[in-house]
């Protein structure tokens, strides 16, 4: 196809143009505004470093190839390095430039030839004075980049689920990318393309050092709280401007509606968002973490219900409630963006003390991870969790007598030990210095495990916190909040609210993993509902005010020692129980 001079200084002058240019010589349809509206932004960037989010199928990264072909027309001597999360992907787009370079015939005195560098990875445009690095090079993200020296830096999809999906992948990806800006030449730019995989994005990451981001979903937001999503506190609004123009002048007339309706109309996301599911369709089309979030970790703190706790009694019925006068909004939170710590809504003036009080050890040997904690109480179908902790020095004397010793302080019935190390050795070792300390506590293994970590841990502790069955004392969260600052991994509730089903989630998970067994401990218990309890708890009362060594019936030789007893006795008593103290003493 012959394109005149004209059209072709315009389209040199407005990469738009250029695009079409393209689409047309390669048998595609005409850009779409939405496509057009992603030219504009590369070619006039918010910023020189940035990163652009579009759903999956509105070819962000043709376009961006069609781009680096434009830059290198405008200025053959600019270097483009173009890294992927693989390889082949990698290469696909340098292949792309140079087929694009090989149509437009407009372009021939620019196509690479053997006079330079013309291989699969790596390729000079025609009549460039010679230079260490090639005009277009590409490479996986785990290649060899160093070395390498660019005026563009093109990182397509880098964040994928196969390198992402784990805390020490993210970790590792995140390293990764810290060498594109030592690969930069000064006044070049990095531009960034993708969707975010989780909460813990690198995208997320980025713009934490500075990046900004401009994101294109499928459709429209569909209400203000998903408008709110693209909003950050920080980064400000990051939704793409010609969609957030139109959504925030007419919300009632675009709400939920495509953004692109010439390629995807309603029909088709209907079908894709069946296909992928509320959470896949949250990541790759609308590119909403928050929303991806909620689904993707299901233990929220939000289900917990947080007070102070005594650690001998507490009160027989709970009510939860989430509302604002519940929120504790003087307690440090590091869950997830709208997850906060509750207050319970209401609970008994009638308390009992604890059934039965344990401590879950989740033993490692000297090394990252801790040796950790957790005590738990149990009464009238509730779990207490009053401490949780963890020990850097393993299986040391010293991590031995303060677990003996924290048994004694919370006057704890027994020690369950994870037997994952040593076959159980931990817990020989513990038994003789509990012996020693807290005789009249027992050290046993706890069942071992066979299923995977994470799902056991969810599947444990996710139906007992959705029905408010596990309370919280307030020093708790006051005391992890401090390992929080010192290093996040470490924290019970990161740890809680970031553990997906994903192997290996977590980079640490020892105390969310002890917690986890603790409750498992009372899962048959918790089944008992509130009525119940109390019920039963009444007639354990009852016997034993009839019983003659304790009860009305008996008559001591000292009055007044029975007089004693009786009023230490009464305040934990309920109404049932009083009937009978009032019968007692009338009678004496």
């Amino acid at each position: 196809m012959n394109w005149s001079k004209e059209q072709q200084e315009r389209a040199q002058e407005d990469f738009r143009v250029f695009l079409f240019i393209v689409w047309r010589e390669i048998g595609l349809p005409n850009p779409t505004p939405i496509q057009y509206d992603i030219a504009n932004t590369l070619q006039n960037p918010p910023s020189d470093r940035f990163i652009l989010e579009g759903f999956r199928g509105v070819a962000k990264s043709f376009i961006a190839c069609a781009f680096c072909v434009w830059l290198l027309w405008r200025e053959p001597t600019k270097k483009i390095l173009i890294i992927s999360a693989s390889k082949d992907r990698a290469d696909g787009n340098a292949n792309f430039i140079r087929r694009i370079f090989m149509t437009l015939s407009f372009l021939q005195d620019l196509r690479p030839n053997d006079e330079g560098r013309n291989t699969q990875n790596a390729f000079d445009v025609a009549g460039i004075p010679p230079d260490i690095s090639p005009s277009v090079k590409s490479v996986g993200i785990t290649g060899q980049i160093t070395g390498s020296r660019a005026d563009y830096l093109l990182a397509d999809d880098v964040e994928v689920p196969n390198n992402s999906g784990t805390q020490a992948q993210r970790d590792k990806l995140s390293e990764a990318v810290k060498e594109f800006d030592a690969i930069l030449k000064p006044g070049g730019q990095i531009v960034y393309l993708g969707t975010p995989q989780n909460e813990m994005s690198l995208y997320n990451e980025l713009q934490k050092r500075g990046y900004g981001c401009i994101i294109y979903p499928i459709i429209y937001p569909e209400d203000k709280k998903q408008r709110k999503d693209y909003i950050h506190d920080v980064f400000g609004d990051r939704l793409a401007p010609c969609i957030a123009n139109k959504y925030d002048e007419n919300p009632d007339a675009y709400a939920g509606y495509p953004t692109d309706p010439a390629r995807f109309n309603e029909e088709e996301i209907d079908k894709k968002r069946l296909s992928y599911g509320k959470a896949g369709f949250a990541l790759q089309f609308l590119l909403n973490t928050n929303l991806s979030d909620a689904e993707k970790y299901p233990l929220k703190v939000s289900d917990l219900i947080v007070t102070s706790l005594d650690i001998e009694a507490s009160s027989l019925t709970w009510a939860w409630a989430n509302g604002n006068g519940q929120r504790h909004g003087d307690l440090p939170c590091v869950a997830l963006k709208g997850d906060y710590y509750y207050a319970p809504l209401a609970r008994s003036e009638e308390t009992a003390r604890y059934t039965t009080g344990i401590m879950f050890v989740d033993p490692s040997g000297r090394g990252k991870d801790e040796t950790a904690y957790a005590v738990l109480k149990f009464m009238n179908g509730y779990i207490f969790l009053l401490e949780v902790g963890g020990f850097k020095e393993g299986y040391a004397d010293s991590v031995l007598r303060a677990l003996a010793t924290k048994a004694k302080y919370y006057n704890l019935q027994s020690i369950i030990v994870e037997p994952n190390f040593g076959n159980g050795m931990f817990a020989q070792l513990l038994r003789p210095v509990v012996l020693e300390i807290y005789p009249g506590c027992v050290v046993d293994d706890a069942k071992a495990a066979s299923a995977q970590k994470e799902a056991r841990i969810i599947d444990t502790l996710e139906p007992v916190m959705m029905r408010h069955k596990l309370i919280v004392d307030k020093q708790v969260i006051e005391d992890d909040y401090k390992v929080y600052e010192k290093n996040s991994q470490y924290s019970l509730f990161y740890q809680m609210t970031r553990l997906s089903r994903d192997r290996g989630a977590l980079a640490h998970d020892d105390r969310i993993d002890a917690v986890a067994g603790g409750v498992e401990y009372f899962r048959d218990m918790v089944s008992m509902s509130e009525q119940q309890g109390i019920e039963q708890l009444n007639d354990e009362l009852l016997e034993r005010w009839l019983d003659p060594d304790y009860g009305v019936l008996y008559v001591e030789e000292d009055p007044n020692k029975i007089k004693s007893i009786r009023k230490q006795t009464t305040s934990r008593v309920t109404d049932k129980c009083n009937v009978l103290d009032n019968f007692y003493y009338r009678q004496h």
